[in-house]
């Protein structure tokens, strides 16, 4: 009697582990497919305990045999479960929108969590007075939510991946419902045996075809959703790494978001580096946060002035990346491996704290401040530090997503650096792949007005460039009209009061 009380137990402590890690999961996807971390971290959770108490409300009606019930529980949720990833992908591959598919299966997999643990009791009432066995069965479940999220966050997602987690997940739940099949299994008579096992060994099928071919099922859907080859793709603890190639040339993505492209990455990276260095004159030390493509240090190397750079990135796969892979390597002439650059694998804001060096220019290449996390990046705090890390002389740029497409956004940026003590003039340029895209670059000294003046006279003659050039920054600087008025004015972007994301989420990205 004690033996199966103690089994049951264990179960549900792996059923535990294995219904957190699921909602991590759907999570992870929701935030790539979707954006919004917080956002969708929120719903997910909420959601699925939503669904949880709706399951816990069915399980009243499971009449008859209990065991069964439980086993074909575990049986489900070990399917559901190892498909959640290929589910999403194959979803976002043929409809281009996987909310749907995401949020069901979080409804799905949480009514099925939700239907365990009562049952549990239930099962376990023979075995234990009231008192002992709602704690005991509610103690081991909450037990294996932090073995669940220990998983998830050491082994699931930097080592495992998106792709094959959900697999371990599946592989749990069928454990539980063999161990519990495996101790009973003289007591169920011959044909429920047949049923039951046969149902683990068909379940057992699935999932191993699935974990053998969810690389290749996967790599399907995003060449169906990239339109393009995929020849790389790593899910990172901090990102989704992406790169696809045609006979045009190739992209890099992050989360699903275009990078760069070989077609036309110089109007890009160009404006990001030249404007601020030839303002500088003779720059010495620089400092980039982000650009882990390495195209952005290969322009800075083109100053004989310059001695040192730092590459401030947070995820060394993206660097390593850049240093390994030919194709970004040749674009970016293996600039990370110049003696002159050091790359830090840290996070840009601990950087910024603890850092004591003094820079000619601040050089910042960030994905788009689409999340909270990012947008630390792009806040009052974050320009300041950068502003006591430059010297008096020193200028400071950063790209600022589109001034067409997410005004409001693009105005926040301005504001705030204007805010931390910069004087502040926009650029833009139309990169053919990316749409209209835009800058912010500030200086310590003088006024906007002679910022402007200063810029529009700038000479690239002795620098090798492709695109930019006295011409362009006239036209780089000019915005004519403000056609997209704002029916009132953007606040600034600050640690206590992170509005950027939501100005971006409100961008006209429709019109993209």
């Amino acid at each position: 009697m004690r033996l199966r009380s103690n089994i049951l137990k264990l179960c549900l402590l792996a059923t535990g582990l294995a219904g957190v890690v699921a909602e991590y999961t759907l999570s992870t996807l929701a935030t790539y497919f979707l954006g919004d971390s917080v956002f969708q971290f929120t719903m997910i959770v909420s959601i699925m305990l939503f669904s949880m108490g709706l399951g816990s409300r069915v399980s009243r009606f499971v009449k008859g045999d209990l065991l069964w019930a439980f086993v074909y529980i575990e049986l489900g949720l070990s399917l559901t479960c190892s498909f959640v990833s290929i589910l999403t992908y194959m979803s976002a591959a043929y409809s281009g929108y996987a909310g749907w598919v995401i949020y069901s299966l979080s409804v799905l997999v949480g009514g099925l969590v939700g239907m365990e643990i009562p049952i549990v009791i239930r099962l376990n009432d023979r075995f234990e007075e009231l008192k002992v066995n709602v704690s005991a069965v509610m103690e081991k479940d909450y037990y294996g939510s932090l073995l669940g999220g220990v998983f998830f966050a050491f082994v699931g997602l930097p080592h495992l991946g998106l792709t094959y987690t959900p697999f371990i997940l599946g592989s749990v739940n069928l454990l539980v419902a063999m161990t519990l099949l495996w101790s009973l299994w003289e007591k169920i008579e011959k044909e429920g045996r047949l049923r039951l096992g046969s149902a683990s060994l068909g379940v057992a099928t699935l999932i191993i075809f699935g974990a053998f071919n969810a690389k290749t099922i996967t790599n399907h859907g995003e060449e169906r959703r990239y339109k393009d080859h995929v020849v790389f793709s790593e899910q990172t603890p901090y990102q989704r790494i992406v790169m696809t190639e045609s006979k045009d040339g190739f992209w890099l993505f992050i989360n699903g978001n275009q990078q760069l492209s070989s077609l036309d990455e110089e109007r890009y990276h160009e404006p990001l580096v030249h404007p601020a260095l030839t303002l500088v004159g003779n720059p010495s030390e620089v400092l980039v946060f982000g650009g882990g493509d390495g195209c952005a240090v290969r322009e800075i190397l083109k100053y004989p002035s310059v001695k040192e750079v730092t590459v401030v990135d947070l995820d060394p796969a993206m660097t390593d990346l850049a240093k390994e892979h030919p194709l970004l390597s040749n674009l970016n002439g293996g600039a990370l491996e110049d003696p002159r650059v050091k790359v830090k694998n840290v996070d840009g804001f601990t950087f910024l704290e603890k850092d004591k060096g003094y820079y000619d220019a601040v050089i910042i290449d960030l994905p788009d401040p689409k999340t909270v996390e990012l947008g630390r990046l792009y806040s009052y705090e974050f320009y300041r530090m950068c502003a006591n890390r430059m010297r008096p002389h020193g200028v400071v740029i950063t790209q600022a997503g589109s001034p067409y497409y997410a005004t409001e956004a693009f105005d926040c940026i301005n504001k705030t650096m204007t805010e931390a003590g910069f004087s502040t003039a926009k650029l833009h340029n139309q990169v053919l792949t990316l749409g209209e895209w835009g800058w912010v670059l500030g200086t310590k000294k003088g006024s906007e007005k002679e910022l402007l003046l200063r810029l529009r006279k700038l000479d690239f003659s002795n620098v090798k460039t492709q695109w930019i050039n006295g011409e362009a920054m006239t036209l780089m600087t000019s915005f004519g009209k403000d056609i997209f008025r704002q029916e009132k004015e953007v606040g600034v972007n600050r640690i206590h009061d992170p509005i950027l994301y939501r100005y971006y989420a409100n961008g006209r990205w429709d019109m993209y």
